[in-house]
C-alpha cells in the first residue's frame, strides 16, 4: 500500500480532516463558477465578477492576521466547525441575486464567505501537523496539498454542468449543504489539533501577538523566503476573471468556464502528488519552489497566444500543476521551521501575503478587463509571475533548509 493511501487508510482524524476540506473546496467552487457566470450575464459586464473575485481574497487578506492569533487561542476545531456554519449563511444569501438591483446581494453573501474562509484557513493547516505521525507528513501533506485541486476538479466541473443544466441556484444549495456535512466531519476528528499550552503564560493581547508572528518572520530568513513564496502565483491569479469570457470567446459557455476551472483544479491536484518525493529531501525544496513558480508564468504566455481550446486546457493544467506543486512545497517546508504556538499566526502571514498578490492581480484585472483583449490579460500575468520568480531564486540564492530549524517544536500528545 502507497503511503499516500496509508495515511488515509490508518488515520482516521487525518481522513476526517481531509474529507471537511474537500467539502469546502467543493462547496467554493459551487458557488464561485456559477456565480461569476450569472453576475456578467445579469449586469452586462466582466467587471462584478472581478469584483467578487476581489472581495473574496481582500476580505480574507485584511482579517489574516486576526484570525490567525486566533487559530493559536482557541479550539481549532471549534474554529472550523463556526466557521463553515457561518459560510453557509453566506452562501444562502446568493440565492437573491436575480438581477442587475440585486447583484450587490453577490458582494454580501461572498463577504461573509470570505470571513468564514480566514477563520478556517489557518486552524486547518495550523492542525495538519496535529493529526499527522511524524512518519506520515510528507505523505500527508501531499495528500492534503491534492485536497484543494481534487475539489476544483469535481466542484469546478460539476458546478459549470449543473449551472448549464439547472441554473445557478441549485449549486447554491448544493454548496450550504455541503458546509453543514463540512462541519459534522469536524466533529468527528478526536485528537488535540494543537500543542498544550503553558497554563502559566498570560493569554498575549492581539497585536502583540501579530508581533510576536512578524518579529519571528523578520530573524528568521528561511521563514521569510517561504512566507513570500505564494505571491508569484498570486499575481499572477488575475487570470481566473478571464476565464469567462476566455470560454465565450471560444463558444464554450458556462461548460467551458468549468472546464478551464477544472484543468486548473486538475493541476493543482497532479502536482502535490509529483512533489512527494522531493518533500523527502529537503535540499530539493528551495529550486523545486523557483521551479514552479517559473511553470506558472510560462504556461500562461504559452496560453495567451494559443487559438485551440483544447491546448489552452492543457497549459492551464501545466500552469496549475505549478501552482499546486508550489503550494504543497511551501507549506511543508513551513511546518518544520515553525513551531505549534506561532503555527497558526506564521500560516495565517503566509496566506495574507498570497491572497493580498491575488487580490492586487484581480483588481488591476478588473481596472483593464473591459479595456483590452483576455489574451494580453493572460501574457501580463504570466509573465508578472516569472519575473517574480527569477527575482526570489536569485534573492534566497544563499539559503538552505537541510538543516533542522532552530526552533523544536513540543510534542503533541496522541
Amino acid at each position: 500500500m502507497s503511503p499516500t493511501v496509508s495515511v488515509l487508510v490508518r488515520n482516521r482524524d487525518f481522513r476526517n480532516l481531509f474529507l471537511a476540506e474537500l467539502v469546502v473546496f467543493g462547496a467554493d467552487w459551487f458557488v464561485m463558477v456559477p456565480l461569476l457566470v450569472l453576475l456578467p450575464q445579469l449586469t452586462g459586464s466582466g467587471v462584478w465578477g472581478a469584483l467578487v473575485l476581489a472581495l473574496d481574497t481582500g476580505v480574507v487578506a485584511l482579517l489574516l492576521p486576526w484570525t490567525g492569533t486566533i487559530a493559536d487561542r482557541y479550539d481549532r476545531r471549534k474554529i472550523m466547525m463556526v466557521a463553515n456554519v457561518a459560510a453557509l449563511a453566506g452562501v444562502l444569501l446568493l440565492l437573491g441575486v436575480r438581477s442587475a438591483g440585486t447583484a450587490w446581494l453577490a458582494m454580501l453573501g461572498i463577504a461573509v464567505v470570505a470571513v468564514a474562509k480566514a477563520l478556517y484557513s489557518p486552524a486547518a493547516q495550523a492542525a495538519l501537523p496535529n493529526v499527522l505521525d511524524p512518519d506520515e507528513l510528507a505523505a500527508g501533506n501531499a495528500v492534503a496539498g491534492s485536497a484543494w485541486g481534487t475539489m476544483t476538479v469535481v466542484g469546478a466541473s460539476l458546478g459549470g454542468v449543473l449551472s448549464a443544466v439547472t441554473g445557478p441556484y441549485v449549486s447554491f444549495v448544493v454548496a450550504a449543504v455541503g458546509l453543514a456535512l463540512a462541519a459534522g466531519l469536524a466533529t468527528r476528528i478526536r485528537r488535540p489539533l494543537q500543542a498544550p499550552r503553558d497554563a502559566t503564560q498570560p493569554v498575549q493581547r492581539t497585536w502583540p501577538a501579530i508581533r510576536e508572528a512578524l518579529g519571528h518572520i523578520g530573524h528568521h530568513p528561511r521563514v521569510l523566503a517561504l512566507v513570500t513564496v505564494k505571491s508569484a502565483v498570486g499575481l499572477g491569479n488575475g487570470v481566473l476573471t478571464v476565464f469567462p469570457l476566455l470560454a465565450g470567446v471560444f463558444g464554450v459557455g458556462s461548460v467551458g468556464t468549468g472546464l478551464l476551472f477544472a484543468a486548473r483544479g486538475a493541476g493543482a491536484l497532479v502536482g502535490p502528488i509529483l512533489m512527494r518525493r522531493v518533500l523527502t529531501d529537503r535540499s530539493w525544496l528551495l529550486p523545486g519552489l523557483a521551479l514552479s513558480m517559473s511553470l506558472y508564468g510560462l504556461a500562461y504566455l504559452g496560453t495567451s497566444v494559443t487559438g485551440w481550446f483544447p491546448l489552452v486546457l492543457v497549459l492551464v493544467f501545466v500552469a496549475h500543476l505549478g501552482g499546486g506543486s508550489n503550494w504543497v512545497l511551501s507549506n511543508f517546508a513551513l511546518q518544520g521551521e515553525v513551531p505549534d504556538r506561532l503555527r497558526g499566526r506564521i500560516f495565517a502571514t503566509d496566506m495574507m501575503l498570497a491572497t493580498l498578490a491575488i487580490s492586487v492581480s484581480q483588481l488591476v484585472v478588473a481596472g483593464v478587463v473591459d479595456l483590452v483583449d483576455e489574451r494580453v490579460v493572460l501574457a501580463g500575468c504570466g509573465l508578472v509571475t516569472l519575473l517574480y520568480a527569477l527575482g526570489w531564486r536569485v534573492a534566497t540564492r544563499r539559503l538552505s533548509l537541510t538543516d533542522p530549524a532552530d526552533t523544536p517544536d513540543p510534542a503533541v500528545p496522541r
